[in-house]
């Protein structure tokens, strides 16, 4: 169950399994095509590392659209990566992070802080099954970070709006009766079996 309480952690927890992956990186697989329609890994794995700089920036109250921009990840891919999410982590487990109003232009509002890391938090845990699938790895979570991303999910609004460029996540498809994690992936327009 998500509460405010724990939600800091399973963030955490969704952050440092997209970290053990994007570890594993090698060269040649930053051009393999992932699970997001028309991006690759480099292109995934540095919407991933503008996010977490727009996130963090938003934590500290700054909502220039600037540090939400995807930029080149130069020479080291991973570790570009790696201290982007270390910088987002920081910034959420602050001392009153979560009490605060959190500005989130790309969204064109402020939320809530715990509502704001709940996006952060899904996002991520679908993000790391996203870079692992091409891979060849198989992410696992605990059982606590399945049942609340599953909450989060099945809040999403579904429809036609999924449909527009730029939308977060494609519509969804009809549950595999599989585990909670595959309901996520499900709900939020993935196939548990992509490439197919």
């Amino acid at each position: 169950m998500l509460t405010n309480s724990n939600l800091v952690a399973l963030d955490a927890e969704a952050v440092r399994t997209s970290l053990d992956v994007a570890a594993t990186l090698k060269p040649a697989d930053l051009s393999l095509p992932t699970p997001c329609a028309g991006w690759t890994v480099r292109d995934l794995l540095a919407h991933m590392t503008a996010q977490h700089h727009g996130f963090a920036a938003a934590f500290q109250g700054d909502d220039d659209l600037a540090h939400w921009e995807v930029r080149p990840l130069g020479d080291d891919p991973a570790a570009a990566y790696r201290a982007a999410a270390e910088r987002v982590l920081s910034a959420f487990a602050a001392d009153g992070a979560l009490d605060r109003l959190v500005p989130l232009p790309e969204l064109g509002g402020s939320f809530p802080a715990a509502r704001a890391i709940s996006f952060h938090f899904v996002d991520y845990v679908v993000h790391s099954w996203d870079l692992a699938k091409p891979l060849g790895i198989d992410v696992r979570f605990s059982a606590e970070v399945q049942e609340a991303a599953l909450q989060v999910a099945r809040a999403v609004p579904d429809g036609e709006a999924r449909l527009r460029p730029g939308a977060a996540f494609r519509p969804a498809l009809p549950s595999t009766g599989g585990s909670p994690f595959e309901d996520v992936l499900t709900l939020l327009g993935r196939s548990p079996d992509w490439p197919v």
